[in-house]
């Protein structure tokens, strides 16, 4: 047995020994496969990195002429609609001082035939009464006389 135990002891060992230099080798081996490992990954985050940063650039450039071109039609609709409305509110503006003159044309000629209607009949009016106070005068005049001088009165029609 004495026998059998060294020779177990031996063979333990000897696998001790090969697996040791064995996780020696795969100790190497995973290090050179660590660094190929990390040197593909910052190959790939670096491809991925330029190929992000291109989409950005393409999609900032895009961006921006779709805002220069919506900038410029904007400023042009609105340049269009101010034009429109100034047209618009001069003509509105020429009409509604075409309507003020004849307005005011029409109410200085109705003004100037109301006074001119005024005049006349404030002049006829004046007249009649000068008339009727001449007759009235006149008849006073004669009457106080023939009351002086004693003659009776006779009443006078007013001449026209």
């Amino acid at each position: 047995m004495k026998t059998t135990h060294l020779s177990g002891l031996a063979f333990a060992g000897i696998v001790a020994l090969a697996a040791g230099s064995l996780q020696a080798q795969t100790a190497g081996q995973d290090i050179k496969d660590a660094g190929h490992d990390t040197a593909h990954a910052t190959s790939t985050a670096a491809h991925d990195t330029a190929n992000g940063t291109r989409k950005v650039y393409h999609k900032t450039a895009h961006g921006t002429s779709v805002a220069a071109h919506d900038t410029a039609h904007g400023t042009k609709t609105a340049a269009h609609d101010t034009a429109h409305g100034t047209s618009v509110a001069a003509h509105d503006t020429a009409h509604g001082t075409s309507v003020a003159a004849h307005d005011t044309a029409h109410g200085t000629s109705v003004a100037a035939h109301d006074t001119a209607h005024g005049t006349k009949v404030a002049a006829d009016k004046t007249a009649d009464v000068s008339k009727e106070g001449y007759h009235k005068t006149v008849n006073g005049t004669e009457s106080l006389g023939h009351k002086i001088e004693g003659k009776p009165a006779e009443p006078k029609t007013p001449q026209q």
